[in-house]
């Protein structure tokens, strides 16, 4: 049976150590605020190509679409990636599903319109608040004056509308905080575990710690709680740096909370297992590193997933840590609670399978 009074014991001696390590408490809740300070200070905007999702109710005449044309051509800047998406889906709607401000409706007769020199509008989709808006919306207008240029000498034929998606949010501090939040809770559980694990199995206190009635499961658990604790901490810090000193556009929700729970859980898991069956400290580290740095660059922690190549996003997708930091994006920035949900349950099944096994290959007293 799970003892809650060996759990709190264990958990009050470990935080005590804990805190007494000045090393230990700078890297669990300054550093990440160190590098909202930083980040937050370098970056005024985002670079590089951007998702932006189009929509071509245009038919086509006399043989042609330029709505294709207009689009193909956007799709070759260096700019924007444009993602099409079906004339049956309603195009608000699907933005929000896809955690997106930015988006294109190429209008219907836009090619006979254009043909005819009769004026057309684009309608350009994106949010006050986001820099990046900024950067389509002149992307697309240069095109049009191209077009325009291209058979009417420049005479206004192509003109843009603009409309609004998702107005408060979308700045790059507002990804940061969620990003730098998944970060703490990666690096915090995982890197200390694994050099707890393995430092205890070659200086044999494992074996002393089964002399006692403390159970391994009672004693990953103490420390699981011990990061969720800290977790949160340094969510509350975080959000509040960055509120407060960069004014982020943050939404706090309880829908927070499964990702504050699951994520401690799961890299304090992940800690232990590769604390355990790696043969010394040093292959500990190594294989650490290993597993924590790829996931540290690739899941969207500094800087939005759209601005990666897509192969690099199909990674991304395999990692643990995309689904927290994807999850806290969907809840704090474009409260996407559908999409939220879809994160918790991959998490969900995540943690419970590496806390399985770190149970289960965690033991006290080598062969």
């Amino acid at each position: 049976m799970v003892s809650f009074r060996r759990i709190y014991v264990d958990f009050k001696v470990f935080s005590i150590g804990y805190f007494r390590n000045k090393f230990g408490l700078f890297f669990g809740l300054i550093f990440p605020v160190v590098l909202i300070l930083i980040f937050g200070a370098i970056f005024s905007g985002e670079s590089g190509p951007i998702n932006v999702y189009a929509q071509n109710q245009d038919t086509g005449a006399f043989d042609q679409n330029i709505g294709n044309e207009f689009l193909t051509a956007l799709n070759e800047s260096s700019t924007m990636r444009v993602i099409t998406v079906d004339v049956s889906e309603n195009f608000t709607d699907y933005l929000a599903a896809h955690s997106s401000s930015e988006g294109i409706i190429i209008p219907p007769n836009f090619t006979e319109n254009y043909l005819l020199e009769q004026p057309v509008n684009i309608t350009v989709y994106g949010s006050p608040a986001s820099s990046t808006s900024g950067i389509i919306s002149g992307t697309i207008n240069g095109y049009a004056n191209y077009f325009n240029l291209q058979r009417f000498n420049g005479i206004m034929i192509i003109g843009l509308n603009s409309a609004t998606v998702n107005t408060s949010q979308t700045s790059y501090i507002d990804f940061l905080v969620p990003g730098l939040i998944g970060f703490a809770i990666l690096t915090n559980p995982m890197f200390s575990l694994v050099n707890i694990a393995a430092d205890y199995k070659k200086n044999k206190l494992f074996r002393q710690l089964s002399l006692t009635p403390l159970t391994k499961m009672e004693w990953l658990i103490a420390k699981v709680l011990f990061y969720i604790a800290l977790s949160l901490a340094g969510f509350l810090l975080m959000v509040g740096v960055g509120v407060f000193a960069f004014g982020a556009h943050i939404t706090l929700s309880l829908w927070l909370i499964p990702f504050l729970i699951l994520g401690p859980t799961l890299f304090a898991s992940l800690g232990m297992l590769v604390g355990t069956v790696a043969k010394n400290p040093e292959t500990a580290g190594v294989i650490g590193n290993i597993v924590t740095f790829p996931m540290m660059f690739l899941s969207g922690t500094f800087f939005p997933m759209d601005f990666m190549p897509s192969y690099l996003q199909t990674i991304a997708h395999a990692l643990p840590l995309f689904y927290v930091t994807e999850g806290l994006n969907n809840v704090m920035v474009y409260n996407n609670i559908p999409n939220a949900l879809v994160d918790i349950a991959v998490l969900g099944i995540i943690t419970l399978v590496i806390f399985v096994l770190a149970v289960k290959l965690f033991k006290w007293r080598e062969n």
